[in-house]
């Protein structure tokens, strides 16, 4: 198989992947309304489970992490089967279309999350010092600020620095995995515009206040 159409494979394999929209298929499980008519309509794990409950958010995250995890796994079986080696890890390049999958999905108009989750899991297997470090960097902004926008905001842009910074103890090549890194972590940080007009203003939802469902609009996460 051509490297082209290996590239080219994994990157639709991916992104149909990324497409299955776990918060959408859990209301309509659920029964519930589509939850991008509810609360702040965003198709993702806080809105869910703020709208919906706990039940629904943890079957969302669920969701999430899996399918990135299955089209990583996916992307390097396919690389091995094809004969063809790229300079680094497949599962870095399905990462990237996963992501766009879950903001972008095919089979729900285009319209979904905010690609956190899917990162979550991506990262949790191409580079496992890192995830880890990026776990303990989320709880403590999250005991901080208790508000999950700054918490996804606060990890994606520490996600090239972990990368960089592993790399280089590892003494592993830089330069595909902080290219990569950067791509999600521009993604991220721009569907989180609108949380981050809401920080500056200072109306940004805070996890633990008791609001009712309406309000929850003001979380986009």
């Amino acid at each position: 198989m051509k490297l082209s159409i290996l590239i080219a494979l994994l990157a639709i394999v991916a992104y149909l992947i990324g497409s299955i929209n776990s918060a959408i298929l859990v209301s309509r499980l659920l029964r519930r309304e589509d939850i991008r008519k509810t609360g702040s309509g965003n198709a993702g794990t806080t809105n869910i489970w703020i709208a919906y409950g706990r039940k629904a958010g943890i079957l969302t995250a669920g969701g999430d992490l899996l399918k990135a995890v299955i089209a990583v796994l996916i992307a390097r079986l396919l690389t091995d089967l094809s004969g063809n080696s790229l300079p680094f890890d497949p599962g870095y390049l399905a990462g990237f279309f996963v992501l766009i999958g879950h903001v972008f999905p095919l089979f729900f108009a285009f319209k979904g999350g905010k690609a956190v989750m899917p990162a979550v899991g991506v990262i949790a297997l191409v580079d496992p010092p890192v995830f880890v470090f990026l776990v303990l960097l989320a709880i403590c902004v999250f005991v901080l600020s208790r508000k999950i926008s700054v918490v996804s905001l606060c990890c994606a842009c520490a996600l090239p620095l972990a990368t960089i910074v592993v790399r280089l103890i590892k003494h592993e090549s830089i330069i595909y995995p902080l290219c990569f890194t950067i791509l999600y972590s521009i993604l991220v940080v721009a569907v989180h515009r609108d949380n981050i007009r809401r920080l500056v203003q200072g109306n940004e939802r805070t996890i633990g206040k008791s609001r009712d469902v309406k309000s929850s609009s003001e979380s986009r996460e």
